[in-house]
């Protein structure tokens, strides 16, 4: 009898690494938003119709979220983990704004955010408990997920103006590793190996497991690629007919474990 998948212990983040993440991609986002002229802040993104004016609000209302959830109460005990909060928070999904003036200059916007978060995420401890709309969760914890908000909005923001905007390497990285986790979580077993390179190696799906040699079922692709199959910005069959995913044995269809919320 095949032993039994066991199940990966959760993967540790460097508290400092993802405010430091977090802060230089905000920053790279308010240079565009700074270069942007009503015309193109007036353009439509894929953000439920949004304006690139409204999801340039969203991020800043996303960076003052920690703020202020850090000025709260803290909850009685921890229930959701960062590797559980892919599945049941929807990454990407851009809820009504409470709180902001999105008629203010984004770039201004962005730069109140970042400084709020900047001193309030530094002078709190990691493992402070935080009120988040998915649930209790740890500050470090929290962190995690909001590298993989700004990621993907970034992604949005740069798909919506047509250019490339700069990832911070680490934003990126923790992003990718954090969605990875959160489809091995979900699907769980040694079937597959999923590789999104340089940052993330998980196996998952259900059936035999591989121990030596080259994988029978393997999935590879790019983080930005992997961040969009993960949140819905693309769906497998679009993926894999543009070349931007490889998918190689019986079992390496992931369709049916995308998008993570799904």
């Amino acid at each position: 009898m095949p032993p039994a998948h066991r199940k990966p212990r959760p993967r540790s983040y460097d508290p400092a690494k993802l405010r430091a993440a977090v802060t230089a991609q905000l920053a790279h986002v308010r240079d565009i938003a700074a270069s942007l002229d009503e015309a193109q802040l007036a353009l439509p993104t894929r953000c439920g119709g949004r304006t690139v004016r409204d999801l340039l609000a969203h991020i800043a209302l996303d960076a003052g979220l920690v703020a202020r959830l850090i000025g709260e109460p803290a909850p009685p005990a921890r229930e959701i983990t960062a590797v559980e909060w892919p599945v049941t928070a929807a990454p990407g999904e851009i809820a009504e704004a409470t709180g902001g003036d999105a008629d203010s200059a984004p770039a201004a916007l962005l730069d109140t955010a970042a400084d709020r978060f900047a001193a309030l995420a530094a002078a709190t401890p990691p493992d402070r408990l935080l009120a988040t709309p998915a649930g209790a969760m740890r500050l470090d914890d929290f962190l995690v997920t909001r590298c993989v908000e700004l990621a993907v909005r970034t992604d949005d923001l740069a798909a919506a103006l047509g250019t490339e905007i700069r990832y911070d390497r680490q934003l990126l990285a923790h992003a990718t590793r954090l969605l990875a986790d959160a489809l091995a979580a979900k699907a769980p077993g040694g079937s597959v190996e999923v590789r999104v390179p340089p940052f993330a190696v998980v196996q998952c799906v259900a059936g035999p497991r591989h121990t030596r040699g080259t994988p029978p079922n393997v999935v590879e692709t790019d983080p930005l690629t992997w961040l969009r199959l993960a949140t819905g910005r693309t769906d497998w069959a679009t993926a894999l007919d543009a070349a931007a995913v490889s998918a190689s044995g019986e079992r390496a269809d992931l369709s049916a474990h995308l998008p993570l919320s799904g």
